[in-house]
């Protein structure tokens, strides 16, 4: 099979995990200044953290997943 009959689970392992710690980057330590006009000076709290548990969700579950075969 092309790359390994887990490929996907690894897709899903490391989207999961950029989207949760991106988010999470994105509340902790927003940017210093906007970079262009009509940027947000910090990121939206629910959003972000709602996206934040979905991207821990995708990863535990990938995580789970290749843990049990």
């Amino acid at each position: 099979m092309f790359l390994g009959k887990d490929l996907i689970v690894y897709l899903v392992l490391a989207l999961g995990a950029a989207l949760a710690v991106g988010n999470i980057l994105a509340l902790v330590k927003p940017p210093v200044a906007p970079k262009e006009e009509g940027d947000l000076v910090v990121a939206p709290k629910g959003r972000s953290v709602m996206m934040a548990i979905i991207g821990t969700i995708a990863a535990l579950w990938s995580v789970v997943s290749l843990i049990k075969g």
